[in-house]
């Protein structure tokens, strides 16, 4: 979502953080191309105003100016500015309402097209997996063909129930049902899903009022399609002119849209963004942070993301496998097979990559290499070929056995040769980190949980590295075993 202006201010900051000393007219020309790449980015002008005039009343003074590293104090502002622009210093936004009696209703809203019965299931399913909450989806659209259809199927893939249909009814009566089906069924949450329009009229918002004030839901969450712009942006303010909403939701994070509605939302709104919908996928809602999103338009990543993503996805037992090995300084194939499985599992490399600090330019390399996630799928192909005897001693890879197994995996013997590289130089990092040496040093801190309040000096630093020289301990050709760029 926010490649294109995390390019533009890269290239921005690049040129601040060589140079020694910064005058007022450089702060002052910078900010001019701040303005530019966020109004390119389809931010509301009158919040790029004022974020220039946060911005520019930090940066001209001695913070900036007497700086021994005045550029990287420049990205700090900006990076601050940004997270007051997104809701502020709280780490996450406010979660979702629940304190009263049971059944809580929450009632979503939004334009048709927008992703709201999808958002209603994910958050259904997020209640119910995190909160231990017992929901009740209820659809009230009896105007879009097959809506009621759409939301039963989405209640079964998040495994909460779905409001039996009946034909006939007004969204009203509809509302009137769940709420008493709920009483009776003894849940804890019910969601309403509204129906949309392909523009706002005095029918839609008249009908949402009643909804309401039938349902009196303690949360009503505006869903709003990230791609639409500053359309999204004028939905969210004339919906909120006629309903109290509480919050919002976004979806589409992961389209190729410039991003400027999802930095302009909360700051003409005023409303929090509770939610982001970041895929297709049933289980594709993120919680909303400020400081994370931030960090990733500067380019910094959002290393704490990965890190609770690892924490749902990886097997504990595989994990505590893997260190045992670790600590006896092996590792073989097979645990080389459940490492590439487990980055499928949290999305492939491009999701992965998105997250860690200063990736962009290697991002850009890879894309450039014509190397995708179908790379790991033929290594699990190779792999998977292989007999457990090989898999657990590679040295038993000889020529012959090569063949075969290129020809039971649809591959080349060059391939299996990149893929034996690859694990021979995983295994010696391995063997590092096993006996504590360079790479396995933490400091005394668990190296898969970083800090969530990364100083973004110290990214900035890390990605100027980076940058130039690839991953640490793995050279400065990027990833070892996968091919280079030609």
């Amino acid at each position: 979502m926010f490649d294109t202006l995390t390019d533009e201010l890269g290239g921005i900051f690049d040129r601040l953080t060589g140079r020694g000393a910064l005058s007022e007219k450089d702060v002052k020309a910078t900010l001019r191309e701040v303005r530019v790449a966020l109004l390119d980015a389809d931010v509301a002008l009158s919040v790029v105003k004022q974020f220039i005039t946060s911005v520019e009343a930090e940066a001209i003074g001695d913070k900036v100016l007497r700086s021994v590293t005045p550029g990287q104090q420049m990205i700090k502002i900006v990076h601050d500015a940004l997270v007051e622009m997104l809701g502020g210093n709280e780490e996450t936004a406010p979660p979702l309402n629940l304190a009263a009696t049971p059944p809580v209703a929450i009632m979503m809203a939004g334009l048709q097209g927008s992703g709201k019965t999808t958002t209603a299931a994910k958050i259904a399913l997020r209640l119910r997996t995190k909160d231990n909450k017992k929901v009740l989806l209820a659809s009230l659209d009896t105007r879009r063909p097959a809506a009621m259809e759409q939301l039963a199927q989405l209640a079964g893939l998040a495994e909460v129930e779905c409001l039996p249909i009946v034909g006939g009814q007004l969204p009203v009566q509809i509302a009137a049902r769940a709420i008493k089906q709920a009483k009776l069924g003894g849940f804890d949450v019910v969601i309403l899903d509204t129906a949309g329009r392909t523009s706002i009229d005095d029918e839609l918002m008249t009908e949402a009022a009643a909804i309401a004030n039938i349902a009196k839901p303690t949360e009503i969450l505006l869903v709003a399609d990230a791609l639409t712009g500053q359309d999204a942006v004028e939905t969210a303010q004339r919906f909120h002119d006629r309903l109290a909403l509480t919050g919002l939701v976004l979806t589409r994070l992961d389209g190729d849209g410039r991003g400027g509605a999802a930095l302009s939302m909360r700051a003409v709104t005023g409303l929090p963004i509770k939610f982001l919908g970041v895929s297709e996928k049933i289980d594709g809602l993120d919680n909303f942070d400020a400081r994370r999103i931030a960090g990733r338009i500067l380019g910094q990543g959002d290393v704490v993301s990965l890190v609770e993503k690892a924490s749902e996805m990886i097997d504990q037992k595989q994990a505590d496998k893997l260190a045992a090995k670790m600590k006896k300084g092996t590792f073989d194939l097979e645990d080389l097979g459940n490492q590439l499985r487990q980055m499928q599992k949290m999305g492939g490399l491009q999701a992965i990559m998105g997250m860690l600090p200063g990736m962009g330019k290697m991002q850009k390399q890879l894309d450039g290499s014509g190397m995708d996630d179908s790379v790991f799928t033929k290594q699990l192909a190779i792999i998977s070929s292989m007999t457990p005897l090989e898999r657990e001693k590679p040295v038993l890879l000889k020529a012959s056995r090569k063949k075969r197994i290129a020809a039971g995996s649809g591959t080349q013997v060059q391939q299996i040769n990149q893929l034996l590289k690859m694990h021979k130089q995983m295994s010696g990092m391995m063997k590092k980190m096993g006996k504590g040496g360079r790479g396995g040093d933490f400091g005394g801190q668990n190296p898969a949980m970083p800090p969530s309040n990364i100083d973004p000096i110290q990214l900035e630093q890390m990605r100027q590295k980076l940058g130039s020289g690839g991953l640490p301990g793995l050279g400065g050709g990027g990833l070892p075993g996968l091919p280079g760029k030609k």
